[in-house]
């Protein structure tokens, strides 16, 4: 098995405005997407939700600042680290994340012998 990580991009406009109808669906979605992946041929190691950029304080060179490393329409608003055998079951379960308002992109985490 390999670990990969499926970071999750979204317009966090579309967060601040949701309603909390939204909101719950969404919850309920990632519960759905959890409790799902095992029968694709994964395990889920790990995983989070992050606050919004706002929130980031970035370090370049030394240098501390206030903000996310660089501004872009959808953010990183979460990830999951899975277990899984290869990449296309990676990718068989990143299709199933929920991101309602972007995507997601799969890496595979590098291992150190």
């Amino acid at each position: 098995m390999s670990r990969y990580m499926i970071l999750i991009y979204e317009d966090e406009a579309s967060y601040a405005t949701a309603t909390p109808e939204v909101m719950g669906e969404i919850y309920q979605e990632h519960d759905r997407f959890s409790a799902g992946v095992e029968q694709l041929g994964a395990k889920i190691l790990g995983g989070e939700a992050l606050e919004p950029t706002p929130t980031a304080t970035s370090v370049r060179g030394g240098d501390v600042t206030d903000g996310p490393f660089v501004e872009t329409k959808e953010a990183l608003g979460g990830y999951y680290v899975i277990d899984a055998p290869d990449l296309d079951t990676a990718l068989a379960v990143a299709r199933t994340v929920p991101a309602r308002f972007g995507g997601v992109e799969v890496r595979p985490v590098m291992v150190f012998d």
